[in-house]
């Protein structure tokens, strides 16, 4: 398998990163969000939180495999050094080492930028995700139990951490 590239996201990924993130959305309570944002919404995700924070894609022979982000934690400013995360990583590329590159990477971006600490909501059950996590350094720290409603059930939410 050839090797893949860790790039800044650009507004003009938008249309890819929202096919990765589409399924997730429609098909899965991974995500909270109940209508899959569209290329120009993503664009506007991709500008904003690349700008405040950092968003990150993998990619290789020019297609996208997944991307990472981080986005405020909270608005109030003691929490400016804290950072909320977010990885995909499409169908075909999972169990490649794309989503440790991802966050190996975001975390450097992010020290760069003073980020002290970073969190990680995992919409439970993700066996997946909480591996991926945990591997990253991550800890659990808490879980909102039925902090959300989607495809017919009440879903809790696990928290994960780690200091940068």
């Amino acid at each position: 398998m050839a090797a893949f590239d860790i790039r800044d996201g650009h507004p003009d990924d938008g249309a890819e990163l929202a096919a990765i993130y589409a399924p997730h959305v429609e098909n899965s309570w991974v995500s909270f969000e109940t209508e899959a944002p569209d290329a120009g919404e993503m664009a506007r995700r991709i500008a904003e939180y690349g700008r405040s924070h950092a968003w990150l894609v993998a990619e290789r022979d020019g297609v996208i495999l997944g991307y990472a982000y981080a986005s405020p934690h909270r608005v109030r400013a003691a929490y400016a050094t804290s950072a909320d995360i977010a990885i995909y990583i499409a169908d075909h590329a999972r169990g490649q080492g794309v989503g440790r590159a991802l966050y190996t990477a975001l975390f450097d971006r992010l020290r760069t930028k003073s980020i002290h600490a970073v969190f990680a909501g995992i919409a439970l059950p993700n066996p997946a995700s909480i591996a991926l996590h945990e591997a990253m350094g991550m800890a659990p720290v808490g879980i909102y139990r039925e902090v959300g409603w989607k495809l017919g059930a009440w879903r809790d939410v696990g928290w994960w951490q780690r200091l940068l």
